[in-house]
């Protein structure tokens, strides 16, 4: 079932580009609510569950800040397209390879933990898919790439996150360390669901969508404690 959901959750977010052309104010709302659900998971359900060996607290913490490194890291080379912004400009001749690289080991990454963590991880890598899904869709339509490359990009990184919960429940590394690489999951999903949420408005300004958005996010989280 989580392959499926992990599948669908770019499908639909490349499918609502075609069908129905999002602008980019829903965009943001979209991102907002599921920066806010993200980082809510990630508080609620993951933390907590990650610190239950209170002998590992120590090595927890330092795990979840080298996720945030890492995470910083990555988006040098993806552009920040993983908290819905790619700052990058191209001509549709030069493939992006470094984009595709990164986002892939990005949505590989967060997919390891998922047996580990449970459906709250699951839901949350989902519901921040779509609008990633919706952006990368429509940088790769306005650098007019072929069809080609669009479909084969979407596809490999629609795959990336069932191939991390496939090798994340099947090599004895990963299931030995799982505690270890969920918190290092965290500090990523620290690091975009902030930048998400907190980056500047136009001129500093109150948005009231945008809070509307973040709370609807945070009360869906708290629905399932």
């Amino acid at each position: 079932m989580s392959y499926i959901l992990l599948i669908a959750s770019v499908l639909m977010g490349s499918l609502l580009v075609f069908i129905l052309k999002p602008n980019k104010k829903s965009v943001r709302l979209l991102l907002a609510f599921s920066g806010a659900y993200l980082l809510s998971v990630t508080i609620l359900h993951l933390l907590p569950e990650v610190y239950i060996d209170t002998s590992k607290t120590t090595k927890i913490g330092i795990f979840i800040l080298i996720g945030i490194i890492l995470q910083s890291v990555l988006e040098s080379f993806s552009k920040g397209a993983e908290h819905g912004h790619i700052h990058i400009h191209s001509d549709g001749k030069q493939f992006p390879s470094l984009l595709f690289l990164s986002l892939c080991l990005h949505a590989f990454s967060e997919g390891l933990p998922i047996h580990h963590a449970g459906e709250n991880l699951l839901w949350a890598i989902v519901v921040h898919k779509i609008p990633i899904a919706i952006v990368l869709t429509s940088f790769l339509l306005e650098t007019k790439y072929s069809k080609k490359i669009v479909f084969t990009f979407l596809i490999f990184f629609a795959l990336m996150s069932p191939l991390g919960v496939l090798l994340g429940n099947k090599i004895p590394f990963f299931i030995t360390y799982a505690t270890e690489i969920t918190a290092l999951i965290i500090g990523v999903f620290l690091h975009i669901s902030t930048i998400i949420l907190f980056e500047s408005t136009e001129n500093h300004k109150f948005n009231l969508q945008k809070f509307i958005a973040i709370l609807l996010g945070v009360i869906l989280t708290l629905f399932t404690l």
